[in-house]
């Protein structure tokens, strides 16, 4: 395979069309080498439109929708970013590259372990994977700039919010299948936060986060 023709068409076929257009975005991924953060058994599939199986049944999203969600928040490099759902560690990659300093959080140790060595091969330092449930965030290290959920919820947890800035943003894909909504909160003030649903996708379910019930009478 020539990786650096399929990187450049991963780019141009699957993620500019998908309305990203930030340049900065499009360089970033033309530079952070999504192949080293995807399972070896997997590497064929590093630039394929499609979710790429993890370790403990957990994947990596698709590009097109990694590289939205990161043109969308719009992280800045003086900016602290709190990640729930670290994975292989290619989004923290993203973010460190846009950003002052990134906390990811992810549930499962086998993937903590191999985020970190992805991170670690790839020289990124700004970057610290802890192992936890990222449902409730990380108060005793907040207010963060951004929060971004890599992976999809019912509904994004009041706790999460109160740990962003003010002018801080949220990102998550929020729904149930068939269709999710991409949903970004800013917080306006103490207590007054702006919603915007810009785009539909789908994703896996992050776990640890409530579902609401669905018993009727």
């Amino acid at each position: 395979m020539n990786t650096e023709l399929a990187r450049f068409n991963m780019i141009e076929q699957q993620i500019r069309p998908w309305d990203v257009l930030d340049a900065d975005v499009l360089q970033l991924l033309s530079v952070v080498k999504r192949e080293d953060f995807v399972p070896l058994a997997h590497k064929g599939l590093a630039f394929a439109d499609l979710e790429i199986p993890l370790p403990g049944g957990e994947c990596m999203l698709a590009p097109r929708v990694e590289a939205r969600l990161l043109q969308d928040l719009n992280v800045q490099i003086h900016e602290t970013v709190l990640e729930v759902g670290t994975g292989s560690g290619y989004m923290a990659a993203l973010l460190a590259h846009r950003a002052q300093r990134v906390v990811s959080l992810e549930l499962l140790p086998e993937l903590v372990q191999m985020a970190r060595a992805n991170l670690q091969k790839a020289g990124i330092a700004n970057v610290e994977v802890r192992q936890g449930d990222g449902s409730q965030g990380l108060a005793a290290e907040g207010p963060f700039d951004v929060i971004l959920l890599s992976g999809s919820v019912a509904e994004v947890p009041p706790a999460l919010l109160a740990q962003l800035k003010v002018g801080g943003r949220l990102g998550a894909i929020v729904g149930d299948e068939p269709m999710m909504r991409a949903t970004f909160v800013t917080r306006t003030g103490a207590n007054d936060y702006r919603t915007t649903h810009p785009w539909d996708t789908v994703a896996p379910r992050l776990h640890d986060f409530a579902e609401p019930s669905r018993f009727t009478f």
